[in-house]
């Protein structure tokens, strides 16, 4: 028994316009919210803390080097280095600027004989300066 008639429906239709309109306003979303700011190195580092850390001059920017917990132990921007190629590099940099500033960041849990390497590296650079990157203690309530 047939209660309704066999009426031909209509194929649904899409407006394909319309999807990519609704496509354009989420892709124009996605790059507004997005920031395109360049990233410091992810090497992430535990500071030491230091009652007498103070902020640095901005006259010039140091270059930095740090050292990690674990090997490789030694970083310049994101690239790991051995102690011979990190003196390399501080030669280059110090034949370039003679008073080049050197600031060590190094964890508060890397060993002290690889900090000492890069101040050693440093002295053999014959580089301007020798500093430390620490941060101060929180305030404590």
């Amino acid at each position: 028994m047939q209660f309704t008639p066999h009426a031909r429906r209509r194929t649904p239709s899409v407006i394909i316009v319309s999807l990519i309109d609704v496509l354009l306003v989420v892709l124009i979303f996605l790059m507004v919210t997005t920031t395109a700011k360049k990233l410091e190195p992810s090497l992430k580092l535990s500071l030491p803390e230091s009652k007498q850390a103070k902020a640095s001059a901005a006259d010039s920017k140091p270059f930095v080097i740090s050292v990690a917990t674990n090997f490789p132990y030694f970083f310049i921007e994101n690239r790991p280095l051995t102690i011979d190629q990190v003196q390399k590099e501080l030669a280059a940099a110090a034949q370039k600027d003679p008073q080049i500033k050197v600031a060590i960041k190094a964890d508060k849990y890397s060993p002290v004989g690889e900090f000492i390497k890069v101040i050693d590296a440093a002295k053999v650079a014959q580089v301007g300066s020798v500093s430390a990157i620490v941060e101060k203690p929180a305030a404590s309530k």
